[in-house]
């Protein structure tokens, strides 16, 4: 009972957290000159748009993050063989999936508004685009094969190989090319917003904490689903042996 009563706190307070970054990164006010912590800087180039970054760029970061998992998870796999590295490997390949949608979605909403398109083919747009079908691929592939083994063994190695090129399409390839997006080669106006020295030490208190509160429910999420496949396998296990 009392673990049940821990989760449930710590849900709430995830929940209150969550709540409070949105709340803060969508209601302060935002200014040319912030004369107090109630108040955001207004970034060149970005203007009001700027507080997309609280959700595009954590979905973003997570995406990799879970990519990189799946990946450490598929080595695992290959080297041990155990079954429950491929349901850990195959779960944060999903949920990097659904934030780099998450990702797309908030951005192209961005696009919209800073560009006049939700869709320009900018090099990040193009980028995640291909991480999109990559990652698509990968879960053609195991639907494709009926065989567990042969399955989390093919798996692991695609997830490998695709989780080495996931932060070359994130983080490297948008920086050296020339595109509309911010931090991109050739932009003169807000740079990497993150790392340029636009944000305040309130808007980088809200980012940071919006990072965290989008990794708690990313380990929430992938919790529960592990536990989940992992029962339903144990009880078509025990259905097999009776």
């Amino acid at each position: 009972m009392s673990g049940k009563i821990k989760n449930r706190t710590l849900k709430q307070i995830l929940g209150i957290w969550t709540t409070a970054v949105i709340i803060l990164g969508l209601g302060l006010p935002m200014v040319a000159q912030p004369s107090h912590w109630g108040e955001l800087p207004l970034i060149p180039g970005l203007e009001q748009r700027a507080r997309i970054i609280f959700f595009h760029v954590p979905t973003a970061w997570l995406s990799v993050i879970a990519f990189l998992t799946s990946m450490w998870f598929g080595i695992r796999y290959l080297r041990k063989k155990n079954p429950h590295d491929d349901i850990k490997s195959v779960t944060h390949a999903g949920l990097g999936l659904l934030f780099c949608i998450l990702a797309t979605v908030t951005g192209s909403i961005w696009a919209k508004f800073n560009w006049g398109s939700f869709w320009n083919w900018d090099p990040r747009e193009t980028s995640i685009f291909v991480l999109l079908l990559i990652y698509g691929a990968y879960f053609a592939l195991r639907s494709a094969i009926d065989v567990e083994e042969k399955r989390a063994t093919l798996s692991a190695v695609y997830s490998i190989i695709a989780g080495v090129i996931a932060p070359f399409f994130i983080f490297v390839l948008p920086r050296i090319t020339a595109g509309l997006h911010p931090g991109s080669a050739d932009d003169v106006n807000s740079g990497p917003v993150v790392s340029s020295g636009g944000m305040n030490a309130t808007m980088r208190v809200i980012f940071y904490s919006s990072v965290a509160a989008f990794i708690g429910m990313y380990l929430w999420m992938s919790n529960l689903h592990i536990r989940a496949v992992t029962l339903v396998q144990r009880k078509e296990l025990e259905s097999g042996k009776a």
